[in-house]
C-alpha cells in the first residue's frame, strides 16, 4: 500500500476497556476501525490479535495504549509511535549479563516497522500539536518498579523512550499475516521506581483519544 494511500480496514488492539473507550471515542464511529480489548501482557495479546486477524481481514494492525516513559525522553502526557518494537525481557540471563533472543540465535525478539508509515503517522501527531516522540517501545512482561531496572533496559536500548507489556505480542502475531503494524502509546508515568500517586492516567487516556482522532485523519 501506498503511504498516501487510505487504509480500509484496521484491527485496533488495547490491553484494557478503558483504553477501548478512549480509542472509539477519538475515533468517532470510523467504520474502517475496529478496536478490541487484547488483555494485559504479550501472550494474551498475540493470542487475541491472531484470533481476530483469522476471522477477517485487515490491511492494518495498531496496538495502542497507555505506558511508562523514560525520564527526560517521554515525559508524563506525552505521546510516543514506535519506531521500532522490542521484546526487551525474551532472552536468557547469563554470568556476564542478559543476552538477548537475536544474541542466543533463537530468533529476534526485535519487529521493525514500516519507517514511511511511522513517520507519516508522527508528522500527523506533530501537525495538529500533539508532544510526540518517535522512538522505540520496549515490551515487558513485568513492567519496572525501581531505577535499577530502568538504568539497565537503558544500556541494553540507548534509544528506548517508553515500555508497555502488549507490543511485541501484537506484532507477533501481524507478522504471521504478513501485515504492517503499529504501536502508539499515551505515557501515564515514568519508568522507575513505583508511585501511584505520581501516575496521570486519566490525562493519559485523553492523550490516546485525541492521538486516536488524528490517527483516523492520517490513515
Amino acid at each position: 500500500m501506498a503511504a498516501d494511500e487510505k487504509y480500509t480496514r484496521v484491527l485496533v488492539v488495547a490491553s484494557v476497556e478503558a483504553e477501548r473507550e478512549a480509542l472509539l471515542q477519538g475515533l468517532a464511529g470510523d467504520s474502517r476501525f475496529e478496536v478490541v480489548v487484547g488483555g494485559v501482557g504479550p501472550m494474551a495479546a498475540a493470542a487475541s490479535t491472531a484470533r481476530h486477524l483469522a476471522q477477517e481481514e485487515y490491511d492494518l494492525v495498531v496496538c495502542a495504549g497507555i505506558c511508562g516513559g523514560f525520564a527526560g525522553v517521554a515525559e508524563v502526557g506525552s505521546l510516543v509511535v514506535a519506531s521500532e518494537i522490542i521484546c526487551a525481557d525474551l532472552g536468557a540471563e547469563t554470568a556476564e549479563g542478559f543476552l538477548s533472543l537475536d544474541e542466543l540465535g533463537f530468533g529476534s525478539a526485535r519487529v521493525a516497522l514500516d519507517q514511511t508509515l511511522v513517520s507519516r503517522v508522527t508528522a500527523g501527531m506533530q501537525q495538529a500539536g500533539l508532544p510526540v516522540t518517535e522512538a522505540p517501545v520496549l515490551t515487558l512482561s513485568t513492567v519496572t518498579g525501581s531505577a535499577e531496572t530502568a538504568k539497565e533496559l537503558l544500556a541494553r536500548v540507548p534509544d528506548a523512550a517508553a515500555e508497555a507489556m502488549e507490543g511485541y505480542g501484537v506484532a507477533c502475531a501481524a507478522q504471521q499475516q504478513s501485515l504492517p503494524v503499529l504501536e502508539i502509546r499515551t505515557v501515564s508515568n515514568l519508568i522507575g521506581p513505583r508511585d501511584k500517586s505520581a501516575w496521570r492516567i486519566k490525562e493519559a487516556l485523553q492523550m490516546l483519544q485525541r492521538a486516536s482522532s488524528v490517527l483516523r485523519e492520517v490513515l
